[in-house]
């Protein structure tokens, strides 16, 4: 299961814990971390975000690799760190792949962040 998946499969207790909300188990931080990981590189970030920018919410990698200069093995690279962190989502179309964005993925990410005593700022 992807680990962003996880972060949203957990149940209530777990699933709103924060960086700053208490001390996380081993799990858990592993699990924020691992996300944050496939943020960490600004082409990756950048392809989330001509995915979503794309009409329809998704992209050919045929359409992804010239915007990043990059080749398609490694865009696909890639790709594959986003999806396997769960932050998107992978369907293949005969010979090509075509990616979407896990917006609830990337809320659950966001939320991890917020300091806990500031629950109202959290997204609904």
């Amino acid at each position: 299961m992807p680990i962003a998946q996880a972060l949203l499969n957990q149940d209530a207790t777990r699933c709103c814990a924060t960086v700053t909300g208490g001390v996380l188990d081993p799990e858990q931080a592993e699990q924020i971390a691992h996300v944050f990981k496939a943020l960490g590189d600004p082409t990756r970030v950048r392809l989330l975000s001509l995915i979503a920018a794309s009409e329809g919410g998704e992209a050919c990698i045929c359409d992804l690799t010239a915007p990043v200069g990059l080749s398609q093995p490694t865009v696909s690279h890639h790709m594959g760190k986003l999806v396997e962190a769960g932050l998107a989502v992978r369907e293949q179309r005969g010979k090509w792949a075509y990616y979407r964005v896990v917006p609830a993925a990337l809320e659950s990410s966001a939320k991890a962040l917020l300091p806990a005593e500031n629950s109202d700022l959290r997204p609904s």
